[in-house]
């Protein structure tokens, strides 16, 4: 071997050396920064749960609640806390079916980190009422308190802090953002939701009337911002500062008023994609037809879909729970409108935010105008197909709904 061998061969053995010792000091790093990481989570969730048992022993006495809650809270609860998955909800029409998740959070790990070193917001913050000079709303003032305090009592009890910052851009993908005069809506689909999206869009300055946009531009136009579209800091900055307004309806009323939109009108996405599915599966010897083109479904096959625990089809915003869809319990919203008192509540609402005197809420039918509006006595006839069993179950199935917005059990 000569000398130029030998040189080679201790240059390579040497190159090889200080490779192996770089890759075991990388190596060491990650395992003692994945050791410290752990520890802090540990730490974070342990300070979160001493801070949700000081607050469930601190509760006001004089809140009650239905005796059959302490039977089913502790399952409602479950679907009531997010997972820590981000998943994928359906949106109306089929639109934008891809969530915004996928692509533009692939660092969530760091900052969700983040976010949990920030204050999550708990307390219900007193409604800045300077902006409202008539006292034809003292009436509305005081059903507005009674419902946040409700909502608020309701939630200290049974409904728990959990860990915000594990599914924090998906908590908040369905509000909707007006920068202007500091709004965030969630939506809550056959609630009024068109209707709030063209007063968004006129208080964006996007339109000058809201009795002139069409139901195609308010859903497709994509001219109104999400608040999953900020950064965390944008996020966190909203939340914590802006008007967060709710608006929600009778459950049984929203879901009839949900199957009636989508499955009696003709409708490009929901008969092919969900008209099929439930078609197939719960109508015994369908016809070819039938199946081809899933028109016709009808409301006791639907309600079959809904309570199904292994659906052929996944869940819809249009009869999704308001408890998945906004999360009550976990982001305080100032403002708990409702369906029922639409007109009354969004005026009232417009008042408080300072929105110009000339805008008024409209009152039109968004689609199928000459349609009956779904109401208590249009519910009870499709209730009529189903038996008592099913009435029951579909109760169950929105129970903390109606605990949560107070609304009153209905005659099954």
């Amino acid at each position: 071997m000569n000398p130029k061998q030998v040189f080679l061969s201790v240059l390579i053995f040497g190159v090889a050396g200080l490779l192996l010792f770089m890759y075991l000091q990388v190596w060491i790093e990650e395992q003692h920064t994945g050791r410290v990481e752990k520890k802090r989570e540990q730490k974070a969730t342990s300070v979160i749960t001493e801070k949700n048992q000081e607050r469930s022993t601190n509760q006001n006495p004089k809140f009650h609640m239905p005796e059959d809650l302490k039977e089913k809270k502790e399952n409602l609860l479950k679907s009531q806390i997010p997972t820590a998955i981000l998943t994928k909800t359906s949106h109306t029409q089929g639109e934008n079916q891809a969530h915004k998740l996928t692509e533009k959070h692939q660092g969530t790990k760091t900052v969700f980190k983040k976010f949990n070193e920030m204050n999550w917001p708990l307390d219900i913050r007193p409604l800045n009422k300077s902006l409202v000079k008539d006292n034809k709303w003292k009436k509305t003032e005081v059903t507005q308190e009674k419902r946040r305090s409700f909502l608020g009592e309701f939630c200290k009890k049974y409904g728990g802090v959990g860990h915000p910052q594990s599914h924090l851009f998906h908590m908040v993908s369905r509000i909707y953002v007006e920068d202007k005069h500091k709004i965030l809506y969630c939506e809550v689909p056959k609630a009024g939701c068109s209707n709030w999206k063209r007063i968004l869009m006129v208080l964006n300055g996007l339109a000058s009337s809201a009795f002139n946009i069409s139901h195609d531009a308010v859903h497709y136009g994509k001219h109104l911002k999400t608040l999953d579209s900020f950064d965390l800091k944008g996020i966190y900055t909203r939340l914590n500062t802006y008007t967060k307004a709710i608006f929600v309806r009778d459950p049984m009323e929203r879901l009839v008023s949900a199957f009636r939109d989508k499955f009696e009108h003709p409708n490009s996405y929901y008969h092919p994609v969900f008209g099929k599915a439930i078609i197939k599966k719960y109508r015994p010897n369908a016809c070819e037809e039938a199946l081809n083109n899933g028109s016709g479904v009808k409301f006791k096959e639907f309600v079959h879909y809904l309570l199904d625990s292994h659906r052929p089809v996944g869940m819809d915003i249009h009869w999704e729970k308001v408890s998945k869809l906004c999360y009550p319990c976990l982001i305080n919203y100032d403002f708990v409108g409702k369906f029922e008192t639409l007109e009354e509540d969004a005026n009232y609402f417009l008042q408080l935010i300072g929105a110009p005197k000339e805008l008024k809420f409209p009152n039109f039918k968004d689609r199928h105008s000459s349609d009956e509006r779904t109401n208590t006595q249009v519910v009870r006839q499709y209730l009529k197909d189903l038996s008592r069993t099913e009435r029951h179950l579909i109760y169950d199935f929105y129970y903390l709904d109606y605990l949560m917005f107070n609304y009153t059990t209905p005659v099954l």
